[in-house]
């Protein structure tokens, strides 16, 4: 028996953006992963001062980017989450921000990046 997934209302998407120390992307990556996040995308970054840091021959230490979809009544109290977090010290200084996504093709994709177990398909 197939099931039916047409009736499922849909909750808005957002994409979220961290910018993070690499020495603390597995512990943002996880904080973010706790707030029904099942997509997420990490890549090596640089930071906003990279330019001045490179001109007075100052190292900077090395940033990742942490890109996730998340679902929009998630996505407020994550970035309070990860605002109180930047403000532990200077191994946890970050900028994060979201984007609303307008579209997403699909019922299977939409339920697997909401987190809504309701789409998936059960094997027969």
């Amino acid at each position: 028996m197939e099931k039916n997934t047409r009736n499922i209302a849909p909750m808005k998407l957002e994409l979220l953006l961290a910018v993070v120390h690499n020495n603390k992307a597995a512990y943002f990556s996880s904080l973010i992963q706790s707030h029904k996040a099942n997509l997420q995308l990490t890549v090596p970054a640089k930071g906003t001062t990279h330019l001045i840091l490179d001109y007075l021959g100052l190292t900077e230490r090395p940033k990742t980017l942490i890109a996730s979809v998340v679902r929009s009544d998630q996505a407020g109290g994550l970035i309070e989450l990860l605002d109180d977090t930047f403000r532990k010290g200077p191994d946890y200084k970050g900028i994060a921000f979201t984007v609303p996504l307008t579209s997403v093709i699909g019922t299977l994709t939409y339920g697997f990046l909401s987190n809504d177990k309701r789409t998936v398909k059960e094997d027969a």
